[in-house]
């Protein structure tokens, strides 16, 4: 109804509505009567509430779906309009079109935003009829209304998810055979495909390699006993890279709690990992020389002695020094002395496999430790690596360094091993330096 009448009415009538002598002619005063008490009990007992106003949008008429609804009386409503139960929601414009349209003779149909009388706000969906007389005048309307609050609330809620759908984190909505049958812009801007290319396939066509079964079925077990499962995964995109995501996926199920859908979300944690990659090199590297820290190393050794406490495996632990490097220092200053590390480092990095791990112990002293290598296999090693450096120039200079070498024994520890082989270079420096000298094992 509006400011002016009805807010809605029933349905069809574009042609003239018989007479009521045309309708009943022939039918007895009894029959009339009854039919009509008949057709009051519809009406009353009616699930869609109805009014009926006169032409000045008076009410004349209303039901008791009506009045349950809108929560007035009888008695409240009668010869009143429809303004009572508008709520200022309602754009004028939709007035205007309804009444233009009923005094043209024709049905309106329309949705209004009302207020009950405790004030609360619904939604109706209304059909309003002009209903004639003998003659053709319009002499009531009829409006028949249906309450959509909840099937308004539905609708907006729907736009609200299909907007995050679109506008927030990559979205895949799967069967429960695990059939993709939609992903949002975000997938594709992660993984490359685009909609076509997967609707019908499944998430395995994502799969890496990074993980194995176990993972998945430790995945997938959460996910039905729980209905959820979060973390880290690696996938491959449509280009063949491999890169990580945060993940989540839930299991949607129906009232009779069987999956009807999986919706997994996911964003790109790319970004993030190579920031913590970097700060872990930061946190493990010397910042002159590139080469891991002592604290590093100290790890690095502390898990070899566990290892080889374990197992038949051994290694071998090297300390060197550059001869005299205190007066090249004096000399030539420490740009030059920072110059000469930084090439030594590279210099050594050159001869190690993946396995091994070089760092700077401290000053001009770098460590470097030999996994699987016996005590015979770091002894070639380091004469190799002292030839190497005697022959070289670095920032135009010659220079030599020392080594102590020592072989891991059961019943090691670090600071025993470290003690051995401090023991050896300090030996090979007394003996008159560019040296390598092998630890006494029984040490």
């Amino acid at each position: 109804m509006t400011s002016d009448g009805l807010d809605t009415a029933p349905s069809h009538y574009t042609q003239r509505i018989r007479s009521p002598r045309e309708v009943w002619a022939g039918v007895d005063i009894d029959t009339l009567r009854e039919k009509f008490y008949q057709l009051h009990i519809a009406v009353e007992q009616s699930p869609a509430a109805t009014a009926i106003t006169d032409t000045d949008a008076r009410i004349e008429y209303v039901n008791q779906r009506f009045l349950d609804v809108t929560g007035f009386t009888r008695e409240e409503l009668i010869g009143k309009t429809p303004a009572m139960i508008q709520s200022g929601m309602t754009p004028e414009h939709v007035y205007r079109d309804m009444w233009q349209t009923l005094r043209s003779g024709r049905v309106w149909k329309g949705e209004l935003q009302n207020r009950k009388k405790n004030g609360e706000l619904y939604w109706e969906s209304e059909v309003i009829t002009p209903v004639r007389d003998d003659r053709g005048r319009i002499v009531n309307f009829i409006a028949v209304k249906e309450d959509i609050t909840e099937r308004k609330r539905q609708e907006d809620e729907l736009k609200v998810l299909a907007s995050v759908f679109e506008t927030g984190q990559a979205t895949l909505i799967t069967d429960p055979e695990m059939r993709i049958e939609k992903v949002n812009q975000a997938f594709t801007d992660i993984t490359g495909y685009r909609a076509e290319e997967v609707i019908g396939q499944t998430p395995r066509l994502f799969k890496s390699g990074v993980h194995d079964r176990a993972f998945y079925a430790r995945l997938w077990e959460a996910v039905l006993a729980t209905g959820h499962w979060q973390g880290e995964i690696w996938n491959r995109n449509k280009y063949g890279d491999i890169y990580p995501l945060w993940q989540s996926i839930t299991a949607v199920r129906d009232a009779a709690g069987e999956i009807r859908h999986f919706i997994a979300v996911f964003h790109s944690i790319a970004e993030r990992k190579q920031m913590e990659s970097e700060l872990e090199r930061q946190a493990t590297r010397d910042h002159l020389t590139g080469t891991h820290n002592r604290r590093a190393f100290d790890k690095a050794i502390r898990q070899a002695i566990r290892q080889a406490e374990q197992g038949d495996a051994t290694f071998s632990l090297l300390l060197f020094d550059i001869d005299h490097f205190k007066s090249v220092n004096d000399s030539y200053g420490h740009d030059t002395g920072d110059a000469i590390l930084q090439r030594l480092a590279e210099r050594a990095s050159e001869g190690l496999r993946s396995t091994d791990l070089l760092a700077r112990w401290g000053g001009e002293e770098f460590a470097i430790l030999l996994l699987d290598t016996p005590l015979k296999g770091a002894a070639t090693f380091a004469e190799r690596l002292r030839h190497q450096v005697a022959a070289s120039r670095f920032q135009g200079l010659a220079i030599t360094i020392s080594l102590g070498i020592t072989e891991y024994q059961p019943g090691d520890d670090l600071e025993r091993m470290l003690a051995r082989t401090d023991d050896a270079l300090y030996r090979a420096k007394r003996g008159g330096r560019n040296a390598a000298v092998v630890a006494d094992q029984q040490t």
